[in-house]
């Protein structure tokens, strides 16, 4: 073949790109299990972070298994419907730890599925002999979705910790939600009055004034609205659960 030929180089041209699709597709196949487990590690790791259990990726599938004892599925009436404990089986779709709760949250915001189809999940946790309630949440900031979890003492009112993450949002301001100084504001705050009554923990501009509110975030207000609607719609839906559990 003439190699100065046009038509060598369209098949030449055509066989490397081929060649190299083949390659990255077998690549991104080989690499799917690898990056379905450093998910569900990080996913164990945030779960764990809320609770005040820190450890790195590659240690949180013991911690988690340590710590994590029952894992619940609620319904929009914050009525159980499944319990689960052990090990977490992939595919298990009664199983909390499976729900893609960002993945429902959309659905029901693009109307495709009604409030009462959306699950819950509830992760009743141990710490140091304390039971801990981690709920996770998600909502939508300035620029994209933000999630996390918070977690409850035995109390199942006072806020024990948070952990918050994003993925679009501003640097310096909104983005600001997965650092310390804002999470840590939350802890031992109040989600209920002394008699009960559901009152959740308001993100609030020009400071704190009470034990129902934190500090919002200087120039990251619509991101800090974000928090504040996702923790109260979510936490509203587990009252009931709450109260007939104290």
């Amino acid at each position: 073949m003439n190699t100065n030929s046009n038509s060598y180089t369209v098949i030449f041209s055509v066989v490397m790109v081929v060649i190299v699709a083949t390659a990255l597709a077998l690549t991104a196949e080989g690499l799917k299990p690898m990056q379905k487990e450093n998910v569900r590690r990080e996913k164990m790791q945030n779960i764990l972070s809320s609770m005040g259990v820190e450890t790195d990726r590659d240690g949180a599938a013991a911690l988690f298994d340590t710590h994590v004892k029952e894992r619940l599925v609620l319904n929009a009436s914050g009525e159980e419907t499944a319990r689960k404990s052990g090990e977490v089986k992939a595919g298990d779709t009664e199983d909390a730890f499976n729900i893609d709760v960002q993945k429902e949250y959309k659905e029901w915001k693009a109307g495709s599925r009604s409030a009462n189809d959306i699950n819950y999940p509830l992760f009743i946790c141990d710490k140091d002999g304390a039971t801990i309630y981690v709920v996770p949440l998600v909502g939508t900031g300035l620029w994209g979705p933000i999630w996390g979890y918070i977690a409850l003492e035995s109390d199942m009112r006072t806020i024990a910790g948070t952990s918050f993450d994003h993925k679009t949002e501003t640097p310096g301001l909104g983005a600001e939600i997965n650092e310390k100084p804002f999470q840590a504001q939350f802890e031992g705050k109040f989600v209920s009055d002394k008699d009960g009554t559901f009152t959740s923990v308001k993100v609030v501009k020009g400071g704190a004034t009470n034990e129902h509110e934190v500090d919002a975030i200087s120039g990251g207000t619509i991101t800090s609205d974000g928090v504040d609607e996702m923790i109260e719609r979510t936490l509203k839906v587990y009252e009931p659960y709450f109260k007939s559990n104290q």
